[in-house]
C-alpha cells in the first residue's frame, strides 16, 4: 500500500495496532484521540483515506463526515464503531462513507478495505440527507454478526431507491422493524408509514382507502402469503396504477416468496412486482453471537424504563445462548423482559431462567457452535442466503472461483492457528504439499501469525 492514513480513534492499543500495521504495509500514518485533530489534518490536505471511531471524547465521528466531504471531496472515509446497530450502518450509509466496520473487527479485513479505498481514491457522490428530529435514538435491530452487518448494508443501500422490498424471515425476527426503519431513514421519512393486511384490502372500496392514507409514503402488506387470489389480484392493480402519489411498496412474508409462488400461494405477477429487492432476516439461531449484545440492550432498556438493575450471571449466559430461541428476537425480549421483573437478586441465576424457559415452547437447545450440523448443510445455508441477499440480481460473474476462495483462506487460516504457524506441519494436516501451501498463503494474502481481534 502507498499512502498517508489518517487513524481517529480514543483506543489507545486500536491506534497503536493500526499504525504498525499500516506502516508495515507501506503507508504513512498519522493517529490521534481528537477529532479537532483529525479535522484540523484533513483541513490540511493531509492523509489519502481515513479511519475514524464514531463515539470520541470531543464528538462524533459521523458527524464530521460531511464538513469533510466539503473539505476534501473524495477523501474515503472507513468508519468504524462499537454501536453495532442498523441506525450506525444506515448513518454511515447516509453520510456517504467509503465504508463500515463494526468492532471487533478483524485486523486483514480492514487492511484490505483500506488498500481497496487508497486504490481508488474517490467514492461515489450521494446527496447527503440531514437526521430527521422524528428519528428514533436507538432501533431494538441489533448486531454485530457477519449476517447482520450484510442486511445492514443492504437496508442503506435500498432506503433512497423506489424499488418495491419484500422482506422474508421467521415469526419475530424484526420483518416490521425492517421496513420501518428503512421508511424512517428514507427521503418518504415524512411521509405516512401504512400496513395494511388482507381486510384491509376485503372489499371494492379498501385499495382506495389505503391509496388515500399512504398519500404517497410507505406501504406495507403484512404476511403477503397469508392473502387470498383475488385480494393479491386487487394488490396488483394497485401497484399497476398508483395515482398521482405513488407510494413505496413493501410486503413481509415468514414463507420463502419464490417457493410461494411456484406453490400457487402467491400470484407470479405480484411476486415479480414485490421482488424489486429481496431482505433475508435472518434466525436468532443463525447469529448466536448477537444474543448476548441483545440481552444487555434489553436489559439496559429496562433499567432506564424501571430503574432496575439487572444482569445474566456466566451460568445464565450459557443457557441463553444454547437456547433455540424459535420466537426470535421477539421471543428473547419478552423473557429478557419478564426476567428483569421477577429476579430477586441483581444476578439472574441460570435457574430463573430455566424456569422461564420452562414456559416456553420445548425445542432442541441448539448449540452455539453449530456441532450438530453437518459442514455440507451450513455451507449450503450460507451460499444460499449469499444468493437471497442480492434479491433478483444474478452475483457478479466469477461465482466459483469467488467461494472457494472464501472457503480455502479461513480454512488455511485456522490450520495454521491449530499448528502454531508450523507450515510443514499445516500442510501435512491439509495433505497438500508445503510449496503449494506457500504459494496459498501468499496468493491469499494470509497472515502466517494468529489473526488478532480488536475491541
Amino acid at each position: 500500500m502507498d499512502g498517508t492514513v489518517l487513524v481517529a480513534d480514543d483506543d489507545r492499543t486500536i491506534r497503536t495496532v493500526l499504525t504498525q500495521a499500516l506502516t508495515r504495509a507501506g503507508c504513512k500514518v498519522h493517529a490521534t484521540s481528537s477529532l479537532t485533530t483529525l479535522m484540523r489534518w484533513v483541513a490540511e490536505g493531509k492523509g489519502d483515506v481515513v479511519i475514524s471511531d464514531v463515539v470520541m471524547p470531543d464528538g462524533n465521528g459521523l458527524e464530521m463526515l460531511p464538513k469533510i466531504a466539503q473539505d476534501r471531496p473524495g477523501l474515503p472515509v472507513i468508519v468504524i464503531s462499537a454501536q453495532n446497530t442498523i441506525m450506525t450502518a444506515i448513518q454511515a450509509a447516509e453520510a456517504d462513507a467509503y465504508d463500515y466496520l463494526p468492532k471487533p473487527f478483524d485486523l486483514p479485513d480492514l487492511m484490505k478495505r483500506t488498500a481497496r479505498a487508497l486504490d481508488q481514491k474517490q467514492r461515489a457522490q450521494t446527496e447527503f440527507s440531514e437526521p430527521s428530529a422524528e428519528r428514533p435514538d436507538e432501533l431494538p435491530l441489533v448486531g454485530r454478526t457477519p449476517l447482520m452487518q450484510a442486511l445492514y448494508r443492504l437496508v442503506a443501500r435500498v432506503m433512497n431507491t423506489d424499488l418495491s422490498v419484500m422482506i422474508s424471515g421467521e415469526s419475530g425476527t424484526g420483518k416490521s422493524l425492517i421496513a420501518r426503519a428503512i421508511h424512517d431513514f428514507s427521503d418518504r421519512r415524512t411521509l405516512p408509514f401504512v400496513t395494511v393486511t388482507a381486510a384491509d384490502l376485503s372489499d371494492l372500496e379498501g385499495p382506495a382507502r389505503v391509496m388515500a392514507r399512504v398519500r404517497g409514503g410507505t406501504l406495507l402488506i403484512d404476511e403477503i402469503t397469508d392473502i387470498d387470489d383475488e385480494i393479491q389480484a386487487r394488490i396488483v392493480r394497485m401497484m399497476d396504477a398508483p395515482g398521482d402519489h405513488a407510494p413505496r411498496f413493501m410486503a413481509t412474508s415468514q414463507s420463502d416468496l419464490t417457493n410461494a409462488m411456484e406453490s400457487g400461494r402467491v400470484r407470479q405477477d405480484l411476486y415479480y412486482r414485490l421482488c424489486g429487492a429481496t431482505i433475508q432476516v435472518p434466525a436468532l439461531r443463525e447469529r448466536v453471537d448477537d444474543i448476548t449484545l441483545l440481552t444487555d440492550h434489553f436489559l439496559a432498556r429496562e433499567e432506564r424504563e424501571s430503574g432496575t438493575q439487572r444482569r445474566l450471571s456466566p451460568e445464565a449466559v450459557e443457557l441463553v445462548r444454547r437456547y433455540s430461541w424459535p420466537g426470535n428476537v421477539r421471543q428473547l425480549e419478552n423473557a429478557i423482559r419478564r426476567l428483569s421483573l421477577t429476579s430477586r437478586a441483581e444476578d439472574i441465576s441460570r435457574t430463573e431462567v430455566e424456569m422461564v424457559l420452562g414456559s416456553q415452547p420445548e425445542v432442541e437447545p441448539v448449540l452455539g457452535d453449530g456441532e450438530r450440523e453437518k459442514l455440507s448443510s451450513s455451507v449450503g445455508r450460507h451460499l444460499r442466503r449469499y444468493f437471497d441477499l442480492h434479491g433478483n440480481i444474478l452475483p457478479p460473474p466469477g461465482l466459483y472461483q469467488r467461494i472457494l476462495r472464501e472457503v480455502e483462506a479461513p480454512l488455511i487460516e485456522i490450520a495454521l492457528d491449530a499448528t502454531g504457524g508450523n507450515q510443514a506441519k499445516c500442510a501435512d494436516l491439509l495433505g497438500i504439499n508445503r510449496n503449494t501451501l506457500r504459494k496459498k498463503i501468499t496468493d491469499l494474502d494470509i497472515q502466517v501469525t494468529r489473526r488478532r481481534k480488536l475491541m
